[in-house]
């Protein structure tokens, strides 16, 4: 699909004299649990993951100058975000395997914000009311996949250069609370033409010797285009970028390099998507097909009926627009010249601190003059409404900011907000005073991380939020006039935001944005000032940065240890009704099939827990090379956009439920024609009441048959 007419400013830049930079990148398999756990994301209990769309990847890059001895990794992570033990795992793990390299300080971890990925792996309360609890088998994997990705980043540390594009892509994103954003200044708004930012920067990284080695990008936009209904673990529309990318220079599964396994790694992170959505014809109402109202994003006052969708005609045609779009445009500003990185001093450069958040002083960033404290954590009536992505329920309404009295009442019995709360956190009106309750352990984080790493001329402002359009826009707009001033960088220096990083803490909106108590606003945790907060505590990194001391704060606690696991248990599996073994073909697939079908067969299967094949796949489809079909070629797997799996459960009896597997190959234009059939591996489990667990793998493979054009 040929993306839309767009517009491109590339910036051209001097180019000085490198010396010292080695680059290396880094991509692993982080795939947790695909069934049984609730998606992390839409705060929907209904959505109870049972399939695969596509592997979740860990994508790193390491920096390092040889003169300075510098250096640092960055990685985006096809999760709903970061979670601060998440990140003191990986450090934890980094220290072993690569002592004396990466700490707090310069590693930074950044979630795509996949809202289909599984939940379990943020140990605040509130968040684990919003998934399945506490679920190891999801941080495990997460940490392993992170982990992973930085030592091969690591290892593969070779002399290169890189190149800065920037240019912005049109139609790909729509802001889907208007109202909020038309609450900041008109001289403000005066400065930009859309109320999203369009611009994406691409960093291309290229070895002396030409081989190209990665890219990584920063384009605002939320990975929404799977909605609250989906089922199937997917990186949504940015995991489908960065396939697609990984595909057009690592080649094909055909072709013997399986999705995610290739040289080239390519990154489509998170920055200030907090107000920005993927689902282009906007929200109107679900019964009468109009608008919805503009303010409060309601259908005949009511919540629930109005969602925003599109551009396709579902919402697995909606993720692949999107993502090719961000591919299409990623490829045309790669292939541009750029602008070649360099800097007076040290290529490489990083500065990180931990901020207590609840009672921070705040000043104005321009003025100086003191505007208050931050406050303990808060979150407010509208946070309940949901957004035009994925609305909420019961009667909370968007930018109303009251709800009905029974649910104060109901949250009183955790924590009555004090009157000093209520008006630290005003206009919100609060409805989860988050940060006032630690039973059993804290609902919400209070030290936060913020971090600076800068590559050349390169400045990535690590957050732990996400910030609106506006909100990114006055940080960046901000720390650039601060860099050039410190002589970090260059009137020619390029600033991007890394939303969602190294720990999560909601939203942060402007200060007029957040006076409407939408639901950004409403998930503005600390307070009106937040935003001002975060400006603080970045302009007091970069003179961190400039003068080699800045205090490094102090961690949040691990109480992870302490959490009782609630995720999926791995129990002996049963076979379904009328199968004999495992792989066994429920139900076969067509004899044959032509370019545009569904090519479906069912197994007997077991728990996929059991074995997450982390860098392998469940399902392959293969192509019959000779005659007699003694060889085989693997055309798609579980990590390709073509294919699918859905996993049903079924009762037997009192026993644990027994598991069909369905697989699907969705036949692409470009397919050979040929004979083919579906396969698939999976890890059978016995559990006896003495002894350890049996685990045993099996294979079952559907019938041969025909694909033609």
């Amino acid at each position: 699909m040929l993306h839309d007419v767009m517009m491109l400013c590339f910036l051209v830049l001097p180019v000085l004299v490198q010396s010292g930079l080695m680059v290396g990148t880094g991509i692993w398999d982080a795939t947790g649990p695909i069934s049984d756990v609730v998606m992390m994301g839409m705060a929907n209990p209904a959505q109870i993951n049972g399939g695969l769309h596509q592997r979740l990847r860990s994508r790193a890059f390491v920096a390092f100058d040889q003169e300075s001895g510098k250096r640092f990794a960055f990685v985006s992570l096809d999760a709903g975000m970061i979670g601060d033990v998440l990140k003191h795992h990986v450090i934890t793990e980094l220290k072993k395997r690569l002592p004396n390299k990466y700490d707090y300080d310069n590693v930074a971890l950044s979630g795509t914000h996949t809202h289909s990925g599984p939940s379990g792996f943020l140990q605040d309360v509130i968040f684990q009311f919003s998934g399945s609890g506490w679920v190891p088998q999801t941080l495990n994997a997460m940490v392993a996949g992170v982990v992973e990705s930085i030592v091969m980043a690591d290892k593969n540390l070779v002399s290169a250069t890189g190149y800065v594009s920037v240019g912005e892509l049109h139609n790909a994103n729509i802001n889907r609370s208007p109202y909020s954003y038309l609450q900041n200044p008109e001289k403000e708004r005066a400065n930009y033409d859309y109320d999203t930012d369009q611009n994406m920067t691409v960093l291309k990284l290229i070895a002396e010797s030409g081989t190209e080695l990665g890219m990584f990008n920063w384009f605002a936009v939320h990975p929404t285009s799977m909605n609250n209904t989906n089922k199937l673990v997917s990186g949504d529309n940015k995991g489908y970028a960065s396939y697609l990318f990984e595909e057009w220079k690592n080649g094909p599964t055909s072709t013997g390099v399986l999705p995610g396994h290739g040289p080239f790694v390519a990154g489509f992170a998170a920055t200030n998507l907090g107000d920005v959505s993927p689902n282009t014809k906007g929200p109107h109402c679900q019964d009468t097909g109009l608008p919805c109202d503009f303010r409060h994003s309601t259908c005949n006052n009511r919540t629930e009926l109005c969602v925003a969708s599109g551009p396709g005609k579902d919402m697995f045609d909606s993720c692949e627009i999107i993502g090719r779009k961000q591919f299409d445009f990623a490829k045309e500003l790669y292939n541009k010249p750029g602008a070649k990185l360099h800097s007076k001093g040290s290529m490489v450069d990083y500065v990180g601190s931990y901020v207590k958040m609840p009672g921070l002083n705040v000043s104005d960033p321009l003025t100086g003059k003191p505007l208050g404290s931050l406050c303990k954590a808060a979150m407010g009536d509208s946070f309940a409404a949901g957004t035009t992505d994925g609305p909420g329920a019961f009667d909370f309404t968007q930018g109303a900011n009251s709800s009905n009295p029974f649910w104060h009442w109901i949250v009183g019995f955790v924590h009555k907000a004090t009157p000093e709360e209520k008006a630290c956190q005003a206009p919100k009106g609060i409805l989860l005073p988050t940060g006032s309750v630690n039973f059993p352990w804290p609902w919400a984080p209070s030290d936060l991380p913020v971090q600076i790493l800068r590559l050349g001329q390169l400045v990535i402002l690590v957050i732990p939020t996400e910030m609106t359009t506006m909100a990114g826009r006055r940080l960046r707009a901000h720390m650039k006039n601060k860099m050039v001033e410190l002589g970090l960088i260059g009137e020619d220096g390029v600033v991007v935001v890394a939303g969602l990083s190294n720990a999560y803490a909601d939203y942060t909106t402007t200060y007029e944005e957040y006076q409407v108590q939408r639901y950004e606003a409403a998930s503005t945790v600390y307070g009106p000032h937040q935003l001002s907060a975060y400006m603080q505590e970045f302009s007091r990194l970069a003179e961190g940065m400039s003068t080699g001391h800045v205090d490094p704060g102090t961690l949040p606690d691990d109480w992870s240890d302490k959490l009782v696991d609630t995720g999926p248990e791995i129990k002996t599996d049963y076979l379904p009704q009328n199968a004999t073994y495992y792989g066994q073909v429920l139900k076969d697939t067509q004899s044959s099939y032509v370019v545009g079908d569904v090519a479906v067969a069912t197994f007997a299967g077991a728990n996929p827990l059991n074995d997450l094949r982390t860098q392998g796949t469940f399902a392959e489809v293969q192509r019959c090379l000779d005659d007699d079909c003694s060889k085989w070629n693997t055309v798609a797997v579980d990590g390709d956009w073509e294919t699918r799996i859905s996993i049903h459960k079924e009762s037997v009896g009192l026993l644990e439920p027994s598991r069909i597997w369905g697989i699907s190959w969705y036949i692409p234009s470009t397919v050979t024609p040929g004979q083919y059939r579906i396969v698939h591996h999976g890890t059978s489990c016995k559990d006896p009441l003495i002894g350890k667990p049996k685990f045993t793998k099996y294979t079952g493979n559907s019938s041969v048959f025909s694909v033609s054009t």
